[in-house]
């Protein structure tokens, strides 16, 4: 494996090749020497925050493929006493900075507990306040109205408490006789959410309490009336909101109404909602109407805790202590600064006797174990998870290799289908690999370990020549293919032996569909004419150099399309029943491993490949060389890809995109990479694929009219890549011109779209 070590400054960055998981940092420092000639002993190596120290693998770092270790190179040693004061001072203000502290806001969140529960039980009992007059405005101190929460729309209930004038200069007073209702202020306090404090609105913003509930009859299509609806759980009980009523429908068992929730004064809709609550649908009241307005709260809101639904018989986790679930004591209760969730006091392991004083308080499960934390300067201290592992007690000196056995896929192959039979676009015979993962994610062959890659009742797409059986022969242009099964693989072996006899099934049986004759699972068969069978990609990979000299010297290499000949059963050296297959090569283009193969490889300008990866995000192929960096290779002239007549045509005719098109035919030197290039140019905003019945649109942008379709249902009638209006009557018409150009690009690209 390979990682890249940069600067602090980040001038500097190079890669650091042939690691592995168990290589010392010792070791690294000696690498790291000769690419920056910096000394060991002068290097400071952070990963993730850790200052990685000697002793240690690169594994107990958790350093992966392509991860960025930091380089802080100390200056040359002044003066001892001087570098120790300096040292001192900078360890002991690392470590106060880094200890932390657990505290609570407990006291707070448990005077809170007791002032909403003193609230909630003082307000049934006392009447009503009496009302007073402030000489303007329609409504009264201590009345009680309907408030909107200005943040989500809804309507709560609420009362007045105070009634103010808004600022004005004297010029502005002057100018106006009577002060206009906006200039009015309502000092209202929320009666189940007393813990908001009292909020300054408008009178668009408060109206009398709605006391007046329609009946079934009285309710028509167009009327603006008060309904409870919640939008994240239609069926579930929510809060007040203003709607228009959209329609209504009554059969002999159903009643029903659609409605539009009106979400305050910016506009914002929900259309078409059911209201699931028929019999609490409120009208709303003018301002200034008189009327006999109740002195507690009639209508409920949804509940606080959808769990438990705020049942006080019922224990609820959610809502109240997380460990007993006890609705009792809130003033004994603790709020996690970092879950959010309630703790008792006496439920906690050990409990406390106390309410914390700590500003911040956090539960076991979010509380970090302090002898798990690395401060600055300290050394890495051994993990519990490694611990425990088996390589941590082994005394086996093997290495685990250099970390690409098991690594990842970070994309995968879109342009076809993984049911796709024959080459893949823009991979030409004798393109080469450097790991198996990059096989499997250019397409030639997707699994990352198995030889064989199909499916049991359709049939096999590609194959491996690894040298894995012991029965394997290897003829160039024809080889002779054993099956897989019948080894012995426990114990996390990749190869063994046959240990029992094969059967034509699964990957067997896969590969028996491509040859061009009925399945005889007994005998096997041989097909009259080869060529008419599926056919099977090929690949090779260096480990079958031991045995065929076919094989690559390093990597894996595709070696074109085979057809399967026939098929048979036989008793392999190891004296177990095994399958056989014999392949015979069926492509147009020359054998990697001859004359004219060689000399298409070279006007290909075809080389070993090798993936990087930036951050999860950028992928980047270069070029490998077993030469030293330091030597320049001598470039090789790339031959240009060659267009047929109808390819030419189609283009020209796909006016709409000439532009594009100019751009895309700018990299026709590149050889198969220009496949690569119009890939890029045609790939979908949405889907990010190549655009599968494109839609180019008035602003010359092409998008998937399936992806299309979808951004308008969710009334988004945009261009998805330049936002441009396109208007909700926009006609989708595919350009069928560059829906054929594509189709000869990536032939079977369409498929399963």
């Amino acid at each position: 494996m390979w990682i890249q070590v940069r600067t602090m400054d980040g001038k500097e960055t190079h890669r650091v090749d042939s690691l592995s998981k168990l290589t010392k940092v010792d070791e690294l420092r000696l690498k790291i020497t000769e690419l920056f000639n910096v000394e060991p002993e002068r290097q400071r190596l952070f990963y993730r925050g850790k200052q990685m120290e000697d002793g240690h693998t690169i594994f107990d770092y958790n350093v992966g493929l392509n991860d960025i270790v930091q380089l802080l190179v100390r200056q040359k040693a002044p003066p001892v006493d001087v570098v120790k004061s300096k040292d001192k001072e900078a360890e002991l203000s690392d470590s106060d900075s880094g200890c932390g502290s657990t505290q609570s806001e407990s006291d707070k969140n448990s005077t809170h507990g007791e002032v909403e529960g003193q609230t909630a039980g003082t307000s049934a009992q006392t009447n009503t306040p009496e009302l007073v007059d402030p000489g303007f405005g329609f409504y009264k101190i201590n009345e009680l109205v309907d408030a909107r929460d200005l943040n989500m729309g809804a309507w709560f209930e609420a009362q007045i408490v105070n009634v103010t004038k808004t600022a004005k200069t004297p010029k502005e007073e002057a100018a106006e006789a009577h002060p206009a209702e906006e200039e009015i202020l309502y000092h209202v306090k929320y009666e189940d959410y007393p813990e908001n404090g009292v909020i300054q609105l408008l009178v668009k913003d408060v109206r009398p309490r709605a006391r007046t509930v329609y009946q079934w009859h009285q309710l028509e299509p167009g009327m603006v009336v008060m309904v409870n609806y919640n939008p994240d759980d239609p069926k579930e009980r929510g809060y007040w909101y203003d709607a228009e009523i959209q329609r209504k429908r009554e059969t002999r068992t159903v009643r029903e109404i659609y409605a539009k929730i009106i979400l305050g004064d910016a506009g914002d809709s929900l259309n078409d909602c059911r209201i699931m609550f028929l019999t609490e649908i409120y009208k709303i009241e003018e301002p200034g109407s008189l009327g006999d307005t109740p002195a507690g709260s009639e209508r409920s809101n949804g509940p606080e805790c959808k769990h438990c639904k705020d049942d006080p018989k019922k224990n609820c986790q959610w809502c109240n202590c997380k460990i007993c679930g006890i609705k009792q004591d809130p003033d004994k209760q603790l709020l996690c600064d970092e879950c959010d969730m309630a703790f008792h006091t006496y439920c906690l392991n050990p409990p406390l006797t106390s309410i914390p004083e700590d500003e911040d308080w956090y539960c076991p499960g979010c509380r970090n174990d302090a002898s798990e934390v690395v401060l600055a300067g300290e050394k890495l201290k051994e993990s519990k998870k490694k611990s425990k592992m088996a390589s941590a007690s082994s005394s086996s000196q093997r290495d685990w290799g250099k970390g690409m056995a098991c690594v990842g896929r970070t994309k995968q192959c879109t342009i076809v289908p993984s049911n796709h039979y024959g080459p893949i676009p823009g991979i030409p015979v004798g393109s080469l690999w450097k790991f198996r993962v990059q096989v499997s994610e250019s397409g030639v062959h997707r699994p990352h370990v198995a030889g064989i890659h199909g499916r049991s009742n359709d049939g096999a797409y590609s194959l491996v020549l690894a040298g894995g059986y012991e029965d394997d022969v290897d003829d160039g242009n024809e080889f002779t293919y054993t099956g897989s099964g019948g080894r012995d693989l426990s114990g996390n072996k990749r190869t063994a032996e046959q240990s029992c006899n094969q059967t034509l099934t699964h990957m067997n049986r896969a590969l028996a569909l491509n040859c061009n004759i009925p399945v005889n699972d007994k005998n096997g068969a041989e097909a009259k004419n080869w060529k008419e069978g599926k056919p099977v990609r090929v690949v090779r990979s260096c480990k079958g150099r031991k045995h065929s000299k076919y094989s690559p010297e390093e990597g894996n290499r595709y070696d074109g399309i085979y057809k399967i000949v026939k098929y048979w059963p036989e008793k392999g050296k190891s004296g177990f029943l095994v399958w056989r297959y014999l392949l015979k090569r069926d492509d147009d283009e020359p054998a990697p491993w001859t004359r004219d193969g060689k000399e298409r490889i070279k006007k290909l300008g075809l080389t070993m490949q090798v993936k990087m990866m930036i951050q999860g995000f950028c992928y980047f192929v270069f070029r490998y060389s077993k030469t030293s960096p330091a030597k320049t290779t001598k470039k090789v002239k790339v031959e240009v890809y060659k267009l047929t007549k109808e390819q030419k045509s189609l283009i020209k005719n796909d006016e709409q995109n000439k532009k594009v098109w100019d751009e895309a035919m700018g990299s026709l030197s590149l050889g198969p990479k220009f496949l690569n290039k119009v890939e890029e140019v045609f790939l979908c905003i949405c889907c990010q694929e190549v655009v599968f019945q494109p839609v180019t649109t008035e602003c010359q942008h092409n998008v998937c009219r399936e992806c299309l379709q979808r951004s308008f249902k969710a009334e988004v009638y945009t261009c998805p890549a330049c936002r441009h209006d396109l208007g909700k009557n926009y006609s989708m018409a595919v350009n069928k011109s560059l829906q054929d150009i594509l189709n000869q690009f990536f032939p079977g690209y369409s498929n399963g779209r």
